[in-house]
């Protein structure tokens, strides 16, 4: 067990870790930050809730408050405004001790106070590419001084179609600087990006690739569409989740389910795309803080959602990306904790299931909720059972996403 105190991290920084309860390093940790101290490239690979955001800002940190203050000379890329305000953060909680200016420029708000914030000097920038790139066409960056170049969950930033804008900014930045990229799946382009990005980097990989979380119990409630809704509250009630995040592919269906949960005497907080950024801190922060129990959101808080305490993700609907399906989990089981994950799964998402499990590499347990089915309508209402226990080991599902053969693991009752 490695503490914060052996890696030689400055004292300003021992003391603010000290003071947020922290001793004792996470795996990446332990593995990431002395090579970075070392002034290493670094490709850390890692699911959410391992403590990767230290890995990166303690030694950037650490190396930024002997120089000359008020001079960017740190730039860490992330790909959504919650992740880029979750980093700022941490930024602003580990540096506490430090004089050191730092800002967090997105999309959302006002552009002109990010742009003063810049005039005024600052030693580090947390940003996301589009904003980014709007202040650099405006000529309110410079990175003549820039030494840290970090690309958090790089993955992400593929699916949102972000590549293009991140190659064009760091073809802005100096060829001789410490770059480091964090990302939770390695997918062909990113080992590509990667590669044209660093130089002679150490790779850091603390779970296997696509796996999901420690701590995680995860299960499948096999549910007909048309009784998601009714399935959900009866779930909450008999179950009595505490904090509790739901996902939804779409922004109407995010509406609507609050609608339903709140008409049901839920207490119900929402985050989407068609949402301001003042709307949806607003929401997290209400969720944050215990105000409501219930934060009902698209995969746009899939990534960047730091909330310790949360008890149950439910994936309301099944998420066409597998990768998405291992994020939205990850805000379960944070810090060490445990946590819950279930899914309702309709007999129309069945090879969606079987392309998350087979990039898990593992079957997700059906479960038998018997207490639920007296509330629910008999006539449309699944009938879930447990798997048995079975003396082989699973095997990867083919490609087309198929079932094993002679497999019938989910059980619906239509009569």
């Amino acid at each position: 067990m490695t503490k914060f105190s052996d890696l030689g991290l400055a004292p300003e920084l021992l003391r603010a870790i000290q003071e947020k309860g922290y001793k004792n390093t996470t795996p990446i940790q332990t593995q990431g930050i002395p090579r970075i101290l070392e002034g290493r490239d670094l490709v850390g690979c890692a699911q959410t809730g391992t403590g990767k955001t230290a890995v990166f800002v303690l030694p950037i940190l650490h190396h930024l408050r002997l120089g000359q203050p008020k001079h960017l000379r740190a730039l860490i890329l992330v790909p959504t405004r919650e992740l880029a305000a979750q980093v700022y953060e941490s930024v602003r909680t580990y540096g506490r001790y430090l004089h050191l200016k730092s800002a967090a420029v997105f999309g959302g708000v006002s552009l002109v106070p990010q742009q003063q914030k810049l005039r005024q000097g600052i030693d580090l920038l947390v940003a996301t590419p589009g904003r980014l790139l709007d202040l650099m066409e405006r000529g309110n960056v410079n990175f003549k001084n820039l030494e840290f170049f970090v690309l958090d969950e790089a993955d992400r930033m593929l699916d949102m179609g972000f590549i293009g804008d991140v190659r064009k900014i760091a073809r802005k930045l100096p060829s001789k600087r410490r770059t480091m990229l964090f990302s939770a799946t390695m997918p062909e382009p990113i080992h590509q990006l990667a590669k044209e990005l660093l130089n002679s980097p150490v790779r850091v990989e603390v779970s296997r690739q696509s796996s999901s979380a420690e701590g995680i119990h995860q299960e499948i409630c096999p549910v007909v569409v048309s009784n998601k809704r009714n399935f959900l509250q009866n779930l909450i009630r008999e179950e009595k989740m505490l904090q509790t995040l739901v996902f939804t592919k779409t922004k109407r269906g995010v509406e609507k389910l609050s609608k339903f949960l709140i008409q049901s005497g839920y207490p119900v907080a929402t985050i989407h795309g068609n949402k301001s950024q003042w709307a949806r801190t607003q929401a997290l922060e209400s969720f944050r803080r215990g105000k409501v129990n219930i934060l009902v959101a698209t995969d746009v808080a899939s990534r960047g959602l730091d909330v310790v305490g949360i008890s149950h993700v439910v994936n309301f609907d099944v998420p066409h990306s597998p990768e998405d399906y291992v994020h939205r989990i990850g805000r379960t089981a944070r810090a060490g904790k445990g946590g819950n994950a279930l899914t309702l799964m309709s007999p129309e998402e069945k090879p969606l299931i079987w392309a998350i499990e087979k990039l898990i590499g593992k079957r997700i347990p059906v479960r038998g909720i018997p207490q639920l089915q007296t509330h629910l309508n008999s006539n449309s209402t699944p009938k879930p059972r447990s798997i048995p226990a079975k003396g082989k080991p699973w095997k990867p599902r083919s490609t087309n996403n198929r079932p094993l053969k002679g497999e019938n693991r989910f059980s619906y009752r239509n009569s």
